[in-house]
Formats: structure tokens, C-alpha cells, sequence
């Protein structure tokens, strides 16, 4: 169906990475979630979030849909880490809950995306990145009975490659960045779709969603102070289909202040934006649901939505990067084949991408942002690295030593059913085996090239 309306998309990405804890070699424990994760530093942070930005935004959202009822229309992104955080704690439950309003309400929408906040789209295989996919689907269903339909990479991160695979795995529609060196001359403000495929792609508005999440409350821009009546005029003065909006959650209470007017905005923006005829708000499914795509977008390398780059250069553009990435990719078969749900669990979790982000070495601007979203502030990125690295290769060699005392067990498994047999076969008449135990005499001889 073809709308002749614009709308507004408007997206809110939920994140909290499970941070490092100060590691040497020489630390030794069994517990590796112990030894490896600060969950000490990750409630502070969540409850720093949780007073300015979660508490009274989740709220705000809630009253706002049904102040406008019900034409006030969102859609949230949540990671599996952060959710893991919120579950260990009654503070972090009653978030929780207060999504599960929002999203009960049915004008709330929750994307898919990847459960660790990886990178595992980049690994040359993609059997890791959809593993980690449908574990954050099944996760949204428990939490907020809702099936993604949508698709958001971590850090939007995109290319025909990656949204191939999401096509295949029956998603209807992903997000991405709307820069130029993809578009051309074309705007954001249209549905596309994938290069060869049927993907839709919605294509942040960059320079309207940056006025809100980078530029409010900078007194040296010249649109400064922006207030949700002039916001509202620009969205009404975009052409195209749909003007997609994406920001981190946090920009509200967290980014930017309380003192600031962020929330004051919020609260009034619905209302303005709804006084103008042309526009309604819906949530990413409805904009893929209401415009045919317009075009194909071919992306061959990777796009993100940071840094001026817009690349992957965040977490892979130096050499110390690259070499935790390799160690992260090495690990991969390894800890499959232990079968070890733990192992497995703790291998993906080093995968967030924020560990990667952390080891950075850009300067200016973009080094700005790196530092002020790190929590390890009086660190270079060469000691996260080498605190990062201990941390690989200590987790490399639990995962070796896991997998010998497999092999041993195996082997004295093999050993105990050989000798049985012997056994059985000493103690039976002529010689022979009695025909229900043939079971040990066929695991015995399958495994006979252990010994």
C-alpha cells in the first residue's frame, strides 16, 4: 500500500556492554564470568542510566502514546547484555516492566538484532552471527511477546552481504545509514531495498536525527536552543516518504542533561509534530508496510553510522583492533566443539563490539566521542588493549584445557567399555559376547584409533 503521507520513524537503540574487569595473567578462579567481567562498574552505570534516562523516559513515552491516542507510534532496539543487566536486579526488573507496558500498549515496536552486540556479521562465516540473531528473537518473544520483523545490525552496520543474510532470515526490513557516498543523489527519506533481493531499508536521516542526539545542547550551533515547534517545521518541510529518525536512547537524561530541555522537547514534540497535516508517526514495520521501495541500494563495503567515516574503522580501523577481532574469529570452532553452554556464553560476550570500540586510537573529533563513552577514562587504548588480549588468551586456554579433558574422558571412556568387553568375552561361553551387549563391542572398535 502506497502512503501519501509523510511519517515519521523514530527509533531508539537500548545498550549496556558487559565491561572488563582489570585482568593479569597470573589471576587464577574457575568462575571466568568472575574474573573477566566488572559487575561492580556495570550497575553503576545502569543505575546512572536508570535514574537519568530510563526511569523518566520509559514514563514520559508511556504517557505520550496515551496523551496522542495511540497516534504516537515507536519502535526500540534492546540487546541482549543490556537486558541481562536489568534481569540481576530489582532496579534493573522494574525497567523491565516499565518496557513491557510500553510495549503492551501495541504502538511500541521491538526490533531484532544481535543478542552480544557483536561483530559476528564481519566473520567470514555467518553461522555465529545467526546464531546470536535468533537468540535475541527468542529473547524479545519471552520478554515482550513480540516476533522482530525489523532488523537492526549492531551499530547499523550494513552491506549487500549482510542484509542478504538477514533477508534469508525472514526478516521483512532492516535499518541503515543515509549518507551520501551510498545515496548519491538520492534522499533517506524514501524506502529502498537491498541490492538482488526484497529487503526494505530504512535509511536514517542523519542530519535531522544528529540535531537531536549530537547538536542539542550546543550553544555554538546556530540553530541552538531547538524547540519541538521548529523541529516539528522541519519534519513537516521534508519530502519523501518517511523521515527516519535514529538515536541511542540515551541521548535523553544521559547525553544530554535534564538542565538542558531534552525531556521538555520530547514531551511536547508528539503534539507539534501531529498539528501538521501531512504527518503521522509509525513504527519501522508500518513505514516498510505503508511505501513500496522507490530503489536499490548496492552497498559492497561496510557502512555503519559512526564516526565521520561511516565505516567499521571504530573497531577495526588500527592494528590492535584487527588483532583482538582475529583472536575473537580464531576462537570460534574451538569453542563450539566443546559443547559447553558456559564457554559459549563467555566467548560471546567478549565479542561485544564495545571492547573494540574502547581500543581506538582516532584523533579529534571522533577521538572526543570515543573517550567520553569509555568507562576506563584514565586508560590509553594500548592498555585496554593489552588488558583485553590477556583476557583473549587466557579464555584460549581454558577453552584448550576443555577440550583435552574431553579428549580424555573420551579416550577413558573408550578404555572402560574396551575392557568390559574383554571382560564379557573371557566370562561367556566359547568365548562369545552375548548378542545384547554387541553395543560395547561396536563402541569399543569405533573408537579403537584412540589408543
Amino acid at each position: 500500500m502506497q502512503n501519501n503521507m509523510t511519517s515519521i520513524c523514530l527509533y531508539f537503540h537500548i545498550h549496556q556492554p558487559i565491561r572488563l574487569n582489570k585482568f593479569s595473567l597470573f589471576h587464577e578462579g574457575r568462575d571466568l564470568s568472575k574474573l573477566y567481567f566488572n559487575t561492580g562498574l556495570d550497575q553503576h552505570y545502569f543505575e546512572k542510566a536508570k535514574a537519568k534516562c530510563y526511569d523518566p523516559t520509559n514514563r514520559l513515552l508511556l504517557r505520550l502514546v496515551e496523551e496522542n491516542y495511540g497516534r504516537f507510534k515507536f519502535s526500540f532496539s534492546v540487546t541482549g547484555t543490556y537486558l541481562e543487566q536489568a534481569q540481576k536486579t530489582p532496579a534493573g526488573r522494574e525497567v523491565i516492566e516499565s518496557l513491557q507496558q510500553l510495549s503492551s500498549t501495541g504502538k511500541v515496536e521491538f526490533l531484532g538484532e544481535t543478542y552480544y552486540h557483536s561483530l559476528a556479521s564481519l566473520f567470514p562465516t555467518m553461522d555465529e552471527f545467526e546464531s546470536q540473531v535468533r537468540q535475541h528473537d527468542g529473547y524479545i518473544r519471552d520478554l515482550f511477546s513480540q516476533t522482530p520483523k525489523v532488523f537492526r545490525n549492531t551499530e547499523v552496520i550494513y552491506s549487500n552481504r549482510i542484509a542478504s543474510e538477514v533477508e534469508k532470515m525472514g526478516y521483512k526490513g532492516i535499518l541503515t545509514e543515509g549518507i551520501e557516498w551510498v545515496l548519491g543523489w538520492r534522499s533517506p527519506n524514501y524506502v529502498y531495498r537491498n541490492k538482488d533481493g526484497n529487503l526494505g531499508v530504512l535509511m536514517r536521516n542523519y542530519k535531522l536525527s544528529d540535531d537531536i542526539g549530537y547538536r542539542f545542547s550546543a550553544r555554538w550551533w546556530p540553530e541552538w536552543p531547538l524547540t519541538a515547534d521548529k523541529y516539528a517545521s522541519w519534519l513537516s518541510a521534508a519530502q519523501g516518504q518517511t523521515v527516519n529518525i535514529f538515536m541511542d536512547y540515551e541521548t535523553f537524561g544521559e547525553h544530554h542533561w535534564h538542565d538542558t530541555g531534552i525531556l521538555q522537547f520530547l514531551r511536547h514534540l508528539p503534539g507539534e509534530a501531529l498539528r501538521h497535516e501531512g504527518l503521522s508517526f509509525k513504527t519501522c514495520s508500518e513505514t516498510l508496510e505503508s511505501n513500496a521501495p522507490v530503489g536499490e541500494i548496492d552497498v559492497p563495503s561496510n557502512l555503519s553510522w559512526a564516526d565521520m567515516e561511516r565505516d567499521v574503522s571504530a573497531w577495526l580501523g588500527n592494528q590492535i583492533q584487527q588483532a583482538c577481532f582475529g583472536q575473537l574469529e580464531a576462537l570460534g570452532e574451538k569453542v563450539r566443539q566443546t559443547h559447553d553452554p558456559e564457554l559459549l556464553h563467555t566467548y560471546r560476550l567478549l565479542q561485544t563490539s564495545d571492547h573494540l570500540y574502547y581500543l581506538c586510537t582516532k584523533s579529534w573529533a571522533d577521538g572526543d566521542v570515543h573517550k567520553h563513552f569509555s568507562p576506563y577514562k584514565e586508560n590509553t587504548p594500548y592498555d585496554n588493549f593489552i588488558n583485553y588480549m590477556n583476557i583473549l588468551q587466557h579464555f584460549r586456554r581454558q577453552v584448550d584445557l576443555k577440550l583435552r579433558q574431553q579428549e580424555d574422558e573420551r579416550i577413558a571412556t573408550f578404555g572402560r567399555e574396551r575392557m568390559l568387553y574383554i571382560k564379557q568375552v573371557f566370562e561367556s561361553p566359547a568365548g562369545r559376547v552375548p548378542e545384547q551387549n554387541s553395543g560395547i563391542f561396536a563402541n569399543a572398535m569405533e573408537g579403537s584409533d584412540a589408543i
